[in-house]
């Protein structure tokens, strides 16, 4: 018989199922169901072995020519003594253990963010499970295509979170990139996928007036946080450092007037000295601590091992002493009516009346540990500690007559750029 569409289609069913063959193709057949179903099948020996049977797939979805082209690798196959059904099983196992998306996130987590000390793997690992895991969960990495990026940001922006679609994209491209270097994948499905909105640069910082209602904010029995986050707050404005080290410090890090920020702690990997000024070290109390000095609250309850507060604890601080307070059935005006700010625009602030104070950028960029531009930068160890201490009390005196709404700081030393 000579297959063709109009000959397969004349094929009619009968009470048991039967297998015909195409003249001139070696094993070449299709077997007829009781219910009209049709499978390409190739019939093959090797060697003194039995009559074995390897499934091509089904008509029409595989049509005449796909399933020659088929049969014609079987039979190179066999030619070279190598069972195509061996294979076809190897490649289903492969495909069977091929790595879920969920499994890519705690590879991702624990190598790719815990094992290099990365201080945000929480926030990351927070942002995944709420958007990535529910939806490409069980999916192959794999089967992740640029179109399903797409839609998942989508899906995202919908909620009208921008800042947070911007910040899930980033993180989704990270995943893939790792997944890229651990051999799982070998082009990242986020090529080509643009930031879904733009970024916008902050320049907020806060005058006098608004440190001085925020402070008074903080003081405020009714302040809608806890105790341990009103001393972070202030901490992020009085020592300008970034608010995820300032929650992470640890009672190991402080020595005197001294805190020592460590490197895997540190955003640019390099360890950081801060001096604490009296109002620092008073905020921060490491005497009182013996681990972590601001403790996640879980802590407490089913975890044995301490850990700090998250990384985004003071951003939903800082919303919520902007958002009137709801108690019972009664909601009151919020504590706080100043512009909305973020905590690392305490930390501009900061950085901002060190620069009225007449302090150079390289001084104020020692204070913020920023890494500084340049080949120099490379053959520079000096750590500055001298002059991050007379900044840091010059910014304490500056803050103390803000507070005390004077108009000059008492024995104040203005240094000239």
């Amino acid at each position: 018989m000579r297959f063709t569409d109009r000959v397969i289609k004349s094929i009619k069913t009968t009470e048991k199922r039967f297998e015909v063959f195409e003249d001139g193709l070696k094993g070449f057949g299709l077997r007829v169901g009781t219910t009209g179903k049709k499978t390409w099948i190739v019939l093959y020996r090797q060697g003194d072995l039995k009559l074995r049977r390897l499934t091509l797939g089904e008509y029409p979805a595989m049509s005449l020519a796909q399933a020659h082209v088929a049969h014609s690798k079987a039979l190179a196959l066999i030619e070279q003594n190598i069972d195509p059904r061996d294979l076809e099983k190897a490649a289903a196992e492969v495909e069977r253990r091929a790595p879920t998306v969920r499994i890519l996130i705690d590879e991702f987590i624990e190598r790719g963010l815990q094992a290099k000390g990365n201080r945000t793997w929480r926030e990351y690992q927070r942002n995944l499970e709420k958007d990535v895991s529910p939806v490409w969960g069980k999916r192959k990495v794999k089967d992740i295509k640029k179109r399903d990026v797409v839609l998942l940001l989508e899906k995202v922006a919908e909620r009208g979170a921008k800042n947070q679609t911007n910040q899930l994209f980033k993180i989704i491209r990270r995943m893939f990139n790792f997944a890229i270097e651990r051999d799982l994948l070998e082009y990242s499905p986020c090529t080509g996928v643009k930031l879904p909105f733009p970024e916008v640069r902050n320049d907020r910082f806060l005058n006098d007036e608004e440190i001085r209602a925020l402070w008074a904010a903080l003081d405020r029995d009714d302040a809608p946080i806890s105790e341990p986050m009103t001393r972070a707050m202030k901490l992020v404005l009085v020592t300008m450092q970034r608010p995820g080290e300032v929650i992470g410090a640890h009672s190991s890090e402080f020595d005197g007037e001294w805190w020592t920020i460590p490197a895997e702690r540190s955003k640019n990997k390099k360890e950081h000295r801060v001096y604490l000024t009296p109002l620092a070290r008073s905020l921060f109390q490491p005497e009182a601590a013996r681990d972590y000095l601001f403790p996640n609250p879980r802590c407490g309850f089913s975890i044995k091992e301490p850990f700090p507060m998250e990384t985004n604890a003071l951003s939903k601080a800082a919303r919520r002493l902007l958002a009137p307070v709801k108690h019972k059935s009664e909601t009151k005006p919020q504590v706080l009516t100043i512009e909305k700010f973020t905590p690392h625009d305490l930390r501009r602030t900061g950085a901002t009346h060190l620069a009225e104070l007449g302090f150079s950028d390289e001084i104020i960029g020692a204070v913020l540990n920023h890494t500084r531009p340049g080949v120099t930068s490379i053959y520079n160890r000096y750590r500055y500690d001298k002059e991050k201490r007379q900044a840091l009390e010059a910014w304490a005196r500056k803050l103390d007559a803000i507070l005390a709404n004077k108009k000059r700081p008492d024995n104040v030393i203005t240094f000239r750029k």
